[in-house]
């Protein structure tokens, strides 16, 4: 069951400046990490800058489980900061551009890993800039059949639009985005829905995604600490979250993803898919900043307890 995978990140590679200061981070570099510590051949497609930052963000990376060799250098433009800040415990970002993730260089390299991936993750955010857009729309579309393709929504004002939104939705089997999200992703494309918290209103609104866009198989809608909703067009799951005490959030969606994509490569039902990101998310939400330290013994409780019901 646990076989290992070809799964690709790719978008931005950033430095989250927090209160207590500079932490690695990017929702698709989160999701890789994550990603490799199941097991996977995780790799991460990004560019930093020829500086300080960008020299500590592949030190950082080199010491994790992950494939950094692919990221690109940017002689001109910066590594992507972002100044995080947190009100009743949820992070406000405010993200620094441009950043040398804004310019994302399509290589055959790039191309050649996309034509073999068992799974693919892309943003929102990452495709603020017309050069990363591309370079990111390409890769997705040059995937084989079988491939996953995850689009992580990563709504972060101003860095969206309907547009955005359609063409990735078109690309991908298996959208993730929480609560909030996801009523402003259907007002966008036309779909109206006018709450979020009501949990049938959710089920709703993600069928409206499915039924909107045949390509998509999955429709995860998270929910912080009230867990999270799996859709499909003839069956969902509802998990309720495991109670934690949280040390900062930031992070905690793409560990839920990595998780989700590592079990559904696998064929594991609705059922574990939401165990497995319901537990992942709710670990990292007890430490500090997107990529804590993971020592091996919880490494492996961590996979032994998503079998567990």
């Amino acid at each position: 069951m646990n076989e290992s995978r070809l799964i690709v990140g790719i978008g931005e590679l950033l430095w989250d400046l927090l209160p207590e200061g500079a932490r690695l981070g990017g929702a698709p570099a989160n999701f890789s990490v994550a990603s490799a510590r199941m097991g996977n051949h995780a790799v991460i497609l990004s560019r930093v800058g020829r500086d300080e930052f960008g020299h500590k963000a592949i030190e950082e990376l080199d010491r994790m489980p992950i494939d950094a060799s692919q990221i690109e250098i940017d002689p001109v433009h910066e590594t992507g900061q972002v100044d995080v800040r947190f009100e009743q415990g949820e992070p406000q970002y405010s993200i620094h551009e441009p950043a040398a993730w804004d310019f994302l260089e399509l290589t055959d390299a790039w191309v050649q890993l996309a034509e073999r991936a068992d799974a693919l993750c892309f943003g929102s955010l990452a495709q603020r800039c017309c050069e990363s857009r591309q370079t990111i729309q390409t890769l997705a579309a040059q995937t084989k059949s079988g491939c996953v393709r995850i689009f992580d929504v990563n709504m972060r004002a101003p860095f969206y639009s309907g547009e955005i939104l359609q063409e990735s939705l078109e690309l991908a089997t298996v959208v993730k985005l929480n609560q909030t999200e996801l009523p402003e992703v259907l007002n966008l494309l036309g779909l109206p829905m006018e709450e979020a918290g009501n949990r049938e209103l959710q089920r709703v609104g993600a069928q409206r995604l499915l039924d909107e866009f045949p390509m998509l198989d999955l429709i995860a809608v998270t929910r912080g600490a009230g867990g999270s909703l799996l859709v499909r067009r003839n069956e969902w799951n509802d998990h309720p979250g495991y109670p934690v005490t949280v040390s900062d959030t930031v992070g905690t969606g793409d560990a839920f993803t990595a998780a989700l994509v590592h079990f559904l490569l696998q064929g594991a039902d609705l059922a574990t898919l939401n165990r497995a990101g319901n537990r992942w998310g709710s670990w990292v939400a007890t430490q500090t900043g997107a990529m804590p330290k993971l020592p091996e013994s919880l490494q492996a409780e961590l996979m032994t307890a998503t079998s567990a019901k």
